[in-house]
């Protein structure tokens, strides 16, 4: 007899698996979008190399946050922050879309994998907080790295997702050493965003 249980469960990997296709507004260092799951794995990454500089926090916990924060885009897109236009609605559209994807899971997964985005969106424990923030500073060190193209809008970076990497010394100090890269973008650009150059 089969296991509809692990039926059930494959069928939500090979769903999840859309989700690959998801290209964000950043570019890799060889000029190519960046795709959802490329960004997740550098944010887990990020997270690993600052394990031993994080506050007191419940790791494994994070690391969930960071793999599932994004895992709604895989019915719908992604939507960047510059084209977010009503605040939240980005993120019922997400809620709304990993319910919908989690659909095959069982129910005791379901609610744990929904506590943890929401917690996520909330910012309301030290493992939300430090996903927050470290995946505003993935966001920006990649665009950083990134060979965007010439109208891309450094100068938003420099207020992007401030108020989440403020929250603990350690991302702060990461957010003041990424902001210098960001701040020479801009600089770089300015010359010729004024001269209407493309």
């Amino acid at each position: 007899m089969p296991d509809q249980d692990l039926i059930d469960r494959l069928q939500f990997i090979q769903s999840a698996e859309r989700l690959k296709n998801v290209l964000r507004s950043g570019h890799t260092s060889e000029g190519r979008r960046e795709s959802t799951p490329e960004h997740t794995w550098r944010l887990c990454l990020l997270a690993m190399v600052l394990r031993d500089r994080l506050p007191p926090l419940d790791f494994e916990r994070l690391l969930k946050m960071c793999v599932l924060h994004d895992l709604g885009e895989a019915l719908h897109g992604d939507v960047p922050a510059v084209d977010q236009a009503a605040p939240g609605a980005k993120a019922a559209d997400e809620r709304q879309d990993l319910i919908t994807l989690m659909q095959p899971l069982p129910a005791h997964l379901q609610a744990e994998f929904l506590a943890l985005w929401d917690d996520y969106e909330a910012a309301a424990t030290p493992e939300a907080r430090a996903a927050k923030a470290l995946d505003k500073l993935e966001t920006i060190i990649q665009h950083n790295q990134g060979a965007n193209p010439p109208d891309f809008d450094y100068a938003f970076n420099l207020a992007y997702g401030r108020k989440h990497t403020a929250t603990e010394p350690l991302y702060a100090a990461l957010r003041a050493l990424v902001d210098v890269q960001t701040q020479a973008h801009a600089d770089a650009q300015a010359p010729f965003i004024s001269r209407g150059v493309p």
